[in-house]
């Protein structure tokens, strides 16, 4: 579609749909947490971050999570003495340090993704009818639409 000179006409969609989008994801982040034996938030962020993208510095986690060094250092002190992360020396640059996601990390999160996963079944199962599924279905493809849209940001 075409964008409109009525563009500002979506704007006030466009509000809702981030609000809507940050409130389900802080929930799905939160009942995720309470089922990973009382994993914050930000710990379990930094997990997600490193099982979808691999290795990262500590900079590079603070610049995706949008929290201070300061902040990321804390979390990933308490995911390391857990073993749920572990740093090795940055092959380029020797003055940083890599850090990967551990087989006990991996665990731990696979079991907060299927918790997640239950409880979304359940709410979808318990807040939208039968007669509306079509209409969340319609509803993700156009979620998707946005998240791949190729629109340069102003």
């Amino acid at each position: 579609m075409a964008p409109t000179s009525a563009s500002s006409d979506s704007a006030p969609t466009g509000v809702r749909l981030a609000v809507a989008v940050k409130r389900l994801r802080t929930r799905l982040r939160e009942v995720a947490s309470a089922q990973s034996l009382g994993l914050p938030v930000p710990q379990l962020a930094i997990l997600q971050r490193l099982r979808s993208d691999g290795p990262s510095t500590a900079a590079e986690l603070a610049e995706f999570e949008h929290v201070s060094q300061q902040a990321i250092a804390q979390s990933l002190a308490a995911l390391k003495r857990a073993r749920l992360v572990r740093s090795t020396p940055d092959r380029e640059d020797s003055r940083k340090n890599r850090i990967t996601i551990s087989a006990a990390g991996q665990r731990l999160f696979e079991k907060a993704l299927t918790s997640r996963n239950a409880w979304l079944v359940q709410a979808i199962d318990s807040t939208i009818g039968a007669g509306e599924h079509a209409a969340l279905e319609k509803a993700i493809e156009l979620l998707e639409r946005l998240a791949d849209a190729d629109v340069p940001t102003r």
